[in-house]
């Protein structure tokens, strides 16, 4: 999307699932908010990674873009089943929930082992993907 990477992770609750109108939301998602804040930024480094999550109580969608070499940027989008409106993430300054983090702590570990050494190795950092036992 505008010249960034992402992968893309789908974690799922039990009785939950991905359906075409989730999918559709997130990449709205990305290219309304996130997109632009990634602009405004500057200095990213063109990859990052978006975590779809129909949870138990609502569905939670985060993006994360990688800016200044070593530096892991977020923004989420979090709406329970039964609002009408997302919930403002400001005044509730959500980082993830548990499954969530260790998909992040997986993707730091392979964002240091491709990308943080004297040659970096961005093909390798987008095809290394995050084992979901761990999630």
């Amino acid at each position: 999307m505008a010249g960034l990477k992402f992968k893309i992770y789908g974690l799922v609750a039990d009785s939950r699932t991905i359906d075409q109108a989730m999918l559709i939301l997130a990449q709205s998602f990305v290219r309304r908010d996130v997109l632009p804040r990634i602009a405004d930024e500057g200095d990213d480094n063109g990859m990052g990674f978006v975590i779809i999550h129909p949870g138990e109580l609502g569905v939670s969608i985060s993006a994360h873009w990688w800016i200044q070499g070593s530096v892991l940027c977020q923004y989420i989008y979090r709406k329970l089943y039964s609002a009408t409106e997302p919930m403002d993430t400001v005044k509730r300054p959500v980082i993830a929930c548990v499954w969530e983090l260790a998909l992040i702590n997986a993707e730091q570990e392979a964002w240091r082992r491709t990308m943080m050494k004297s040659e970096p190795n961005p093909s390798v950092y987008m095809d290394t993907r995050a084992d979901f036992a761990t999630a």
